[in-house]
């Protein structure tokens, strides 16, 4: 632990926050693992998460060890994994999430004032979620406030909403006006934004955001690290091996596979391709039926959920990861998919331009639908094409995979807690 800020203590609010989910749940457990190095926290956690928290502090007894979980208490309004709410998670009724959790942080905010009187603390930090449209209550309390990874501000490229299905169009149209209006109208996030010490962006496209409608300056940290237990290398292609690609999202309208499904048709007959897909989700059955459709569906492979090691094995023996999301932050798979050494190809936008460059990969310019499809197709047929070239981004990969690790955040999330303790 650093000498440095180790007996400040901190009040982290991380509403998502569990050792064995990814997602927001997985944001949330990481940056508290680097919060823990430099501080003592407290942590404010949804008490759904108990159990699992539980069991891995069970199973690892040295770890975490200065951290104190504190569980909100459960009312009935808080959101909670049961089949009525996850009824109500996959419906149009999925707006009243947003209600149970705003309830949930007025809950917290009571319970961190009472904590404050007795743990005085010298920093409070609103973690989980990471939306913009939830800075919770944390920055009335009076500590220097910490805000972020903020994300949520950017909206869906309205020209590719035809790309998206009719009910995703719709689904994505509308989250756009919504967004666009509460960047205005919200006097919360407003308020916590001038209020916070420092603000600190998931991505460059997000600080920019921040600036433009809060007038904020921030700093840039991923939200998201490459897993320490990944060790990749560098997998030749034989010749004659198929090319391999990876595409693994949840398959959700705003994820897009379509866009890669059509550039592959697009391929010279010639280039032996296969396309494994990992993930599920309610599009997956149309996509099915597109690949049908389009003739490739004998070199697409669905894999569905698998667990995390059985995926992480199945991605090592691609040899080229693609991805299509047109809304998304930064996606911990793209790290997943550097350390082990995959080149990527992605659209240029969201966090994949920050992480994405020309040594570990290619980022295509985001200005039409029918333009990005012959952008992935070209690239491919590049790659497929270069093996010298291929194994020159893999290398690159494996070294852009470092530049975000988990250390490298601490220093710089040790270096934020400083400047606001000191100003």
């Amino acid at each position: 632990m650093t000498d440095a800020v180790q007996k400040h203590r901190v009040l982290v609010s991380a509403y998502a926050c569990n050792p064995y989910k990814g997602s927001e749940e997985g944001v949330g457990w990481n940056w508290l693992k680097i919060i823990a190095e430099i501080a003592e926290p407290h942590v404010l956690v949804a008490s759904f998460h108990r159990a699992d928290i539980e069991h891995y502090l069970a199973v690892h007894p040295s770890a975490l060890k200065n951290v104190t979980f504190v569980y909100v208490p459960h009312r009935w309004w808080h959101y909670q994994p049961t089949p009525g709410w996850k009824r109500i998670e996959a419906s149009m009724l999925k707006p009243i999430m947003n209600i149970a959790y705003a309830l949930w942080l007025r809950d917290a905010f009571k319970l961190a004032r009472q904590l404050h009187q007795t743990e005085q603390f010298d920093l409070t930090h609103q973690l989980t979620y990471v939306g913009f449209r939830f800075p919770g209550r944390l920055w009335k309390m009076g500590p220097p406030f910490i805000w972020g990874p903020v994300g949520g501000l950017e909206n869906t490229p309205w020209r590719f909403l035809g790309v998206l299905g009719f009910r995703g169009a719709v689904y994505y149209a509308g989250r756009n006006l919504i967004n666009s209006v509460q960047r205005l109208m919200l006097r919360s996030s407003r308020k916590a934004f001038r209020k916070a010490r420092t603000v600190i962006a998931a991505t460059g496209g997000i600080q920019q955001e921040i600036k433009r409608w809060y007038g904020v300056d921030s700093h840039v940290i991923c939200e998201v690290g490459p897993p320490e237990s990944i060790a990749g290398t560098v997998l030749r292609r034989r010749p004659g091996e198929p090319l391999r690609l990876v595409w693994s999202a949840a398959h959700l309208p705003g994820k897009a596979l379509p866009l890669l499904l059509k550039a592959l048709v697009k391929l010279r007959s010639d280039l032996s391709w296969q396309l494994d897909i990992l993930g599920k989700g309610p599009s997956g059955s149309a996509w099915r039926k597109l690949a049908v459709e389009l003739g490739i569906a004998d070199r697409c492979h669905w894999h569905g959920n698998l667990p995390r090691d059985e995926a992480l094995m199945l991605m090592g023996r691609g040899h080229l990861f693609v991805i299509t999301s047109l809304k998304d932050l930064t996606s911990t798979v793209l790290l997943e998919a550097l350390s082990l050494g995959l080149p990527v190809v992605c659209p240029d936008h969201c966090g994949f331009s920050d992480v994405v460059d020309s040594s570990c990969g290619y980022k295509l310019p985001v200005k039409s639908p029918e333009a990005l499809i012959q952008a992935y197709s070209e690239v491919i047929d590049k790659l497929a094409g270069d093996e010298q070239q291929r194994q020159k981004l893999a290398k690159g990969a494996l070294c852009r995979a470092a530049i975000f690790s988990w250390e490298r955040k601490q220093v710089e999330l040790e270096a934020i807690y400083m400047e606001a303790l000191v100003r």
